[in-house]
C-alpha cells in the first residue's frame, strides 16, 4: 500500500460519490413519497447520458447545457411514466408497482438498443486538470461535484421552502390527511416521480462527462443507487447523498487494496450487512 496512491484514489472516489448520491436521491425521493421501488431508474440514467451525447454531437451544444435539457426532459418523462405506468396501480401491492416500473425499464432498454445499439459512446469534453503534491483533480470531476451539490441544495430548497415542496412532503407523511387539506395528491405524486426521474437523468448527464457508456450502463448505477439508498436510509434524500459519498469513498480506497473487479462484491457485502444490522440505514427515513 502506498500513501501516494491512497490519497488520490480517496479524493477521486469522494468526488464521484457526490454524483452517485445525486442518482440515489431520485430513487429514494420516489420511494419516500409513494413507496414505489422504481426499476426504471437505471435506463433513465442512461437516457440522461444519451441526451447529452445527442445534443452535443447533433447540435454542437455544450455538454453542461445539455445537462439542463436532460433535467427538464427527465421531469417531463417522469410525469409521463407516472401517469402511464404507475398511477393506476399506485394503491396496488408493491409487487405490482415493481413490475410496472420494470416494464418501463425493459421498454427503454429495448428502444435504446435499437436506436443507439450497445456500442460504447463518449462525450468529447476536456476541462483540464489541477495538479499538485502528486494529486490530480480533473476539471470534469470538480465541475460534476459542484453541480451535484447545487442540484441537491436546489432540491432541498424546493422541498422545504416552496408551497409545492411542502405539499409533496405532506403527501409523503399522510396522503389522506393531505387530501383533506385540499392538496391534489395525484398531482403531487406525479410531480415527485418527475423530480426523481429528473435527478436520475441529471446524474446520468454528469456521468457522461466522466466515463464512456452504453445504453446498458444505467444498470450499474441503478444497483449502486440501491446500495446507497439502503446505506443512507430508504426515503431519506440526505441519507442518499451521504450514502453516495460513503460508497464513492469506499470505492476509491478499496481499489488501492483489492482488484477493481472485487469492488462490486464488497459493495454487495455491505448492502447485505446493512440490511441485517441496521435495515433503517445510517440516517433512517425522513419525509
Amino acid at each position: 500500500m502506498s500513501l501516494d496512491a491512497l490519497i488520490p484514489s480517496a479524493i477521486d472516489g469522494l468526488m464521484l460519490g457526490f454524483v452517485y448520491g445525486l442518482a440515489a436521491m431520485g430513487l429514494t425521493l420516489i420511494f419516500g413519497v409513494m413507496k414505489v421501488i422504481n426499476l426504471s431508474h437505471g435506463p433513465v440514467i442512461a437516457l440522461g447520458m444519451f441526451t447529452v451525447l445527442v445534443l452535443s454531437q447533433t447540435f454542437g451544444l455544450n455538454p453542461y447545457l445539455g445537462l439542463v435539457a436532460a433535467l427538464f426532459l427527465g421531469l417531463l418523462l417522469g410525469v409521463v411514466i407516472y401517469f402511464v405506468a404507475v398511477d393506476r396501480v399506485i394503491n396496488a401491492p408493491e409487487l405490482t408497482t415493481l413490475l410496472a416500473t420494470f416494464s418501463v425499464n425493459l421498454m427503454i432498454i429495448g428502444m435504446g438498443t435499437v436506436i443507439f445499439t450497445t456500442s460504447p459512446r463518449a462525450v468529447d469534453i476536456d476541462l483540464g486538470a489541477l495538479r499538485g503534491g502528486g494529486i490530480t483533480i480533473l476539471g470534469t470531476h470538480a465541475v460534476s461535484v459542484a453541480i451535484a451539490i447545487a442540484v441537491a441544495a436546489a432540491l432541498y430548497a424546493f422541498l422545504f421552502r416552496t408551497r409545492l415542496g411542502k405539499s409533496i412532503r405532506a403527501v409523503a407523511n399522510n396522503r389522506a390527511a393531505a387530501e383533506l387539506m385540499g392538496i391534489d395528491s395525484r398531482r403531487m405524486l406525479a410531480l415527485s416521480f418527475g423530480i426523481g426521474t429528473a435527478l436520475a437523468m441529471t446524474s446520468g448527464a454528469l456521468l457522461s462527462t466522466l466515463f464512456s457508456f452504453t445504453i446498458l450502463s444505467g444498470t450499474t448505477y441503478e444497483v449502486k443507487s440501491f446500495v446507497i439508498v439502503v446505506l443512507g436510509g430508504l426515503g431519506n434524500p440526505t441519507g442518499a447523498l451521504v450514502g453516495g459519498i460513503v460508497l464513492g469513498l469506499l470505492e476509491g480506497v478499496a481499489t488501492v487494496f483489492i482488484p477493481v473487479s472485487w469492488v462490486p462484491v464488497l459493495e454487495y457485502v455491505i448492502f447485505v450487512l446493512i440490511l441485517l444490522v441496521r435495515p433503517s440505514g445510517l440516517l433512517g427515513s425522513r419525509a
